[in-house]
């Protein structure tokens, strides 16, 4: 099977290279397109005030100077001769579980595929100590089998977030709904050394829903998280209520 492999943490990330070669060592035919440094946070933003280059390491990895999306669209509308049968991002450094996947570059790479018609898949390792890429890689490469031998009946875009465990310790694999956090912590304002004001934006908040059924009750009790998403925003069942207010 073809894959795109892809990520949000650059190309030089350990999780991608070692996604890349469990993929490869099963047998799929694996290119890698991912950004040339760490755009964490950067969404499902596209590139469209400039150019962009595309160069190649001596590994084979392909890297652009852009944003996660424009990696996964690139190579999808023009850069490879066939298109995937599959695209993968990840093993991001750390958890998209909850709100974070609105932010994520990790799931917006995957997004991408999906909105282009490619079943994808967004994987992160859910600690940033990273000590357990390996887990990781194995569970996807598993489910990348799994799809070549009896693909999804429908298309399909999915989250998995990995506990930082050996495999040996994982407590198996769980369907979840993402979860919701508090607020975000307050912005950091700092000074520098020429007296302008500086901000950085304050870390995520805490866990807010997180009870079973959620991803991140999944993770925190050592079962890999699988989320599918969908992408329509609407609101249905505001819809109505819309239509009083307008008073039609």
């Amino acid at each position: 099977m073809r894959i795109l492999l892809s990520n949000d943490d650059g190309y030089f990330a350990p999780g991608l290279a070692v996604l890349a070669a469990t993929l490869g060592r099963r047998g799929h035919t694996v290119t890698v397109v991912a950004p040339e440094r760490d755009r964490s946070g950067a969404s499902n933003s596209l590139t469209l005030d400039r150019p962009l280059m595309v160069r190649q390491t001596p590994s084979g990895f392909h890297y652009v100077n852009g944003t996660p999306t424009d990696c996964v669209h690139l190579a999808v509308t023009g850069l490879l001769p066939e298109l995937p049968d599959m695209v993968i991002s990840g093993i991001n450094h750390g958890a998209n579980m909850g709100d974070d996947t609105v932010y994520s570059g990790t799931v917006a790479a995957a997004t991408e595929g999906f909105l282009l018609g490619i079943p994808s898949v967004a994987v992160s390792l859910a600690n940033l100590q990273g000590e357990h890429f390996q887990t990781a890689a194995d569970f996807v490469a598993g489910l990348a089998d799994r799809f070549a031998a009896n693909p999804v009946p429908e298309h399909v875009l999915l989250n998995v977030n990995v506990p930082d465990l050996p495999a040996d310790r994982i407590q198996g694999v769980e369907v979840t709904r993402l979860g919701r956090r508090h607020k975000a912590q307050d912005t950091v304002k700092t000074v520098n050394p020429r007296n302008q004001t500086m901000y950085w934006v304050g870390a995520a908040g805490a866990a807010q829903d997180a009870g079973p059924g959620t991803d991140f009750h999944a993770v925190a009790h050592g079962r890999i998280s699988l989320t599918p998403l969908q992408l329509d925003l609407t609101r249905y069942a505001q819809m109505g209520l819309i239509e009083d207010w307008l008073g039609r």
